[in-house]
């Protein structure tokens, strides 16, 4: 059955993927971005492009996830044009590189409000038409570096991306009883086919940086190169676009809690499965089973 989705963060990488793949699919699809007339028309211009020679409806949608304003409107805009709303993938982030100590407060303060915030502005808009409607799909992509073997000068992503997979993991909990169901993908390092070093952040401090790099000279530019040293040569990022087709496609309750694409294997599967199945069980110890599936599953 054909769905109407949100996509944050839609304009490059896995979203613009995976925002094309459910068009494919047959769904409604909005491609969230910001400065749709600015920086990013040349994504508008080719996302309008692609849905016209596939015949596919797939939008171009302004939302700025760092502003609570812009979003409200975004989901607005999607409720007005499609009249109801059923999927929302929580894909929106932004990596930086550099030594922990050579960010300032404030950078990571950034991070975590690209990372985790911005999920928080886009619940609180979407979520109450989930609920009123008891019947709804979150996708969070997550990170395989939340719990996997993670290499150093990436504290402050892997920060807030651990901190968004909580923040899914509860959320999967509380929505269950409004028949809303929870699906997190857990993508790996992928250096072909993202942009993810290439356009990340650096740390503000140059003094501390240089301190580091008397010790760790070169290692900024050694991660990636290891970890392409590491990665198959057919490892695909559209895949993380493909298992959310298919995560979407499935019905509700038995859609899988985690789903992982990681062509490196650093560790993490083996991690989060153990935490899931702890977590399993003390609900079940607590007496709150139900809110292991979301009501109303098939």
């Amino acid at each position: 059955m054909s769905k109407t989705i949100v996509i944050t963060g839609a304009s490059s990488g896995f979203g613009a993927m995976t925002a094309r793949a459910l068009a494919d699919a047959g769904h409604t699809v909005y491609a969230g971005m910001r400065a749709t007339t600015g920086r990013n028309a040349p994504a508008v211009t080719e996302l309008a492009d692609y849905a016209r020679e596939h015949s596919v409806s797939l939008h171009a949608l302004e939302m700025d996830v760092s502003d609570q304003s812009s979003v409200d409107a975004a989901i607005g805009q999607v409720l007005t044009e499609a009249g109801r709303l059923d999927v929302v993938v929580h894909n929106a982030g932004h990596m930086v590189l550099g030594p922990a100590e050579a960010f300032t407060v404030e950078q990571f303060a950034q991070v975590y409000d690209t990372n985790v915030l911005s999920t928080q502005r886009v619940n609180r808009a979407a979520l109450p038409h989930l609920r009123g409607q008891r019947d709804g799909l979150v996708v969070w992509v997550g990170s395989s570096s939340s719990r996997g073997g993670v290499p150093p000068y990436l504290a402050p992503y892997f920060a807030a991306k651990a901190a968004e997979d909580a923040l899914a993991v509860s959320y999967a909990a509380e929505l269950a009883r409004f028949g809303v169901d929870t699906s997190i993908i857990v993508p790996g390092a992928f250096t072909t086919g993202t942009n993810h070093y290439a356009h990340a952040g650096h740390a503000a401090d140059t003094e501390v940086e240089q301190a580091y790099e008397e010790l760790y000279a070169g290692i900024m530019e050694e991660i990636p190169a290891r970890q392409a040293e590491l990665s198959p040569p057919d490892a695909d990022p559209a895949e993380v676009a493909r298992e959310i087709v298919r995560v979407v496609g499935l019905p509700k309750g038995r859609r899988p809690f985690r789903v992982h694409v990681d062509p490196m294997h650093d560790g993490a599967e083996p991690v989060f499965d153990l935490g899931d199945r702890i977590r399993a069980d003390f609900f079940r110890r607590l007496g709150f089973e139900d809110l292991l599936a979301p009501a109303g599953a098939e």
